[in-house]
């Protein structure tokens, strides 16, 4: 008898209806839970493709030391599947990181290094094609590698085309590495060039978690933006809200950009009716707790 190893259970997440909050005009609401996965977000998808191709080109062989910066998920999924597959990683990333993606990292045995809050993620990014230009590691490279996207290409978009058996009408996902949307875009639209891809990126001020409003010169070279039919700005006190709507009128524990997934989704349905309406809730809200976002209100 064959049985699964831990990267065979990445992917294949639930898609679940909304119940409590209304979509309005006849539409459904639907949740793609990728918290489900092994190392409890989205990322675990393009973390194993972007080792397992690099392998298979032989860029990287077991035994290598790896390096990538990260505000979180990716950091916690490539330590996950570094692990699996016998690699040294390095994680860099802004020091104003929650605890737990910090210490879910460090439990995998990743190497952690931090840089500034104020330098952010483009400090971190920095940092590590300086490593790299010195020969400390291998890049990844999430933000410009093809492989991050292909595997949404692959698996989340053709699951989602397979749950909706085919109905789906809109794909709303937060915007941060874009992997996400630009591979489940370019599967769907294959499919059906109809369905309607919305991004979500912070209104200016806003620091949400896995949602960014990347500066020009450090813009993911992966994205492209004929692949996005519309983007929506969402606010951080919006995303917030909506990540506790999620929690307490849905039992779905999820992050911050999860909310604002679910806010953009409610915006569309105001529009629209009779919409098959498909959401990411890219991770789950355990690695958010000690943050106080889920505190009672006083």
């Amino acid at each position: 008898m064959q049985f699964p190893t831990i990267e065979d259970v990445i992917g294949h997440t639930p898609l679940v209806r909304l119940k409590r909050i209304a979509a309005g005009r006849n539409n459904t609401l639907l949740a793609k839970l990728e918290g489900n996965n092994p190392a409890g977000s989205v990322k675990d998808r393009p973390a194993l493709s972007m080792l397992e191709q690099a392998e298979a080109r032989g860029e990287i062989q077991p035994g290598d030391t790896l390096i990538e910066a990260t505000s979180g998920n990716t950091g916690i999924a490539l330590a996950m599947a570094a692990t699996i597959k016998g690699y040294r990683m390095i994680l860099i990333m802004p020091e104003n990181a929650s605890s737990e993606r910090k210490q879910a990292m460090a439990a995998f045995g990743a190497k952690l290094m931090t840089v500034s809050k104020e330098g952010g993620m483009e400090e971190a990014r920095d940092l590590a094609e300086t490593m790299i230009a010195r020969g400390e590691g291998k890049p990844l490279n999430q933000f410009a590698n093809p492989d991050n996207p292909l595997a949404h290409f692959r698996g989340t978009g053709p699951e989602i085309w397979e749950q909706t058996q085919g109905t789906v009408t809109h794909f709303i996902s937060s915007m941060g590495t874009t992997g996400t949307i630009m591979g489940v875009s370019a599967y769907l639209k294959e499919r059906n060039p109809e369905v309607q891809i919305v991004g979500l990126q912070p209104q200016d001020g806003a620091s949400i978690a896995g949602i960014r409003r990347w500066p020009k010169e450090y813009l993911p070279s992966i994205f492209d933006a004929r692949r996005v039919d519309r983007v929506l700005d969402i606010g951080q006190r919006e995303a917030e809200e909506h990540m506790r709507r999620l929690a307490r009128e849905e039992g779905i524990l999820a992050g911050v950009s999860s909310g604002g997934a679910l806010a953009g989704a409610l915006r569309v349905a105001e529009e629209v009716e009779n919409a098959v309406i498909v959401f990411i809730v890219c991770d789950r809200g355990d690695r958010y707790l000690s943050t106080g976002l889920f505190a009672p209100e006083a």
